[in-house]
């Protein structure tokens, strides 16, 4: 079963449903497109509120023309050793300055989730077990060193690793 969480807990009644074969969105809900799906969508319409699915290997740049109408972006991790969906994430905050809802979808694990909140990603669809749990819990991990600024910074500029405060002269 997979549950949607945010930083503020878990969400019920999500609009966004993922068409499969199997499934697809009914009456109320946004359907979430695969890249090539959602640009012919966009550019026979004019239509907001868009939903895309990022698979590892797709050009997210690809959504520039559209950025302004889509409202979520859901970013695939298929395996935890996958982390494409990283640097996709980070493009569209940085490069494309997406200001709406990432959502991480497949194999979401709780010892990534922190990475993946610096990342810009805000929602997740998690089914782990073991991260359902400590998430229920409010047992999120904490990073205390960091290596690289993203588009969400440390609360603790400090703790930046390879940034260095000048003594104070004496």
């Amino acid at each position: 079963m997979t549950k949607l969480w945010t930083e503020t807990g878990f969400v019920e009644n999500d609009p966004y449903v993922i068409e499969t074969e199997e499934v697809k969105a009914g009456e109320g809900q946004v359907a979430v497109r695969p890249l090539a799906d959602l640009i012919a969508h966009a550019e026979a319409s004019n239509d907001t509120g868009l939903a895309v699915l990022i698979k590892p290997a797709d050009d997210v740049k690809k959504l520039a023309p559209f950025i302004d109408r889509i409202a979520l972006v859901a970013v695939e991790f298929p395996a935890f050793n996958d982390g494409r969906a990283f640097s996709h994430a980070s493009l569209l905050r940085e490069r494309l300055n997406y200001g709406g809802d990432i959502r991480a979808v497949g194999d979401v694990l709780i010892d990534q989730i922190p990475l993946m909140l610096r990342c810009g990603i805000t929602s997740f669809a998690v089914k782990n077990e073991t991260a359902l749990r400590r998430l229920s819990e409010g047992r999120l991990p904490g990073i205390d060193q960091h290596y690289q600024p993203t588009a969400r910074e440390a609360g603790n500029p400090g703790s930046y690793s390879w940034r260095r405060l000048a003594k104070p002269a004496a």
